[in-house]
């Protein structure tokens, strides 16, 4: 009996362990870690309109994007194959949410941006991404 409960406690540190390391590793791969991140070439202009392609699968990719502002605006989100929770997009300070197909593309209208940073996240908060709006 008392084995088992070193085990499991055991094989609880281990799993905390992980997630702790995995967590980490994420976080420090963009801003904060003092890493010189690559820029973005997901921002296209096409007929006046400013697009923001973000990747949705297993987080968003890029985690930051640079756009300008004073342009209309559409986030493009990019599906392919994603079931985890990436799908579920929330951006407060546009008071709007949805679930994005597992397989597909979905545009959000922002409207046309003043300087400043929108941000998102996933429905659990797990995940998230910026978008740099700059004069």
């Amino acid at each position: 009996m008392k084995s088992n409960a070193i085990a499991i406690v055991a094989a609880g540190a281990l799993i905390g362990a992980a997630i702790l390391f995995s967590g980490i590793n994420s976080a420090g791969a963009g801003a904060g870690s003092g890493a010189a991140e690559a820029p973005a070439h997901n921002v296209s202009v096409v007929d006046g309109k400013q697009i923001v392609e973000i990747s949705a699968k297993g987080g968003y990719h890029p985690q930051k994007s640079i756009a300008k502002a004073g342009v209309p605006t559409v986030l493009r989100f990019n599906t392919s194959g994603a079931f985890d929770c990436s799908s579920s997009i929330r951006i407060p300070s546009l008071n709007y949410s949805t679930v994005l197909p597992a397989t597909g593309s979905t545009d959000v209208d922002v409207q046309t941006p003043q300087v400043g940073v929108l941000r998102g996240a996933c429905g659990m908060g797990m995940f998230s991404f910026e978008v740099d709006f700059e004069s």
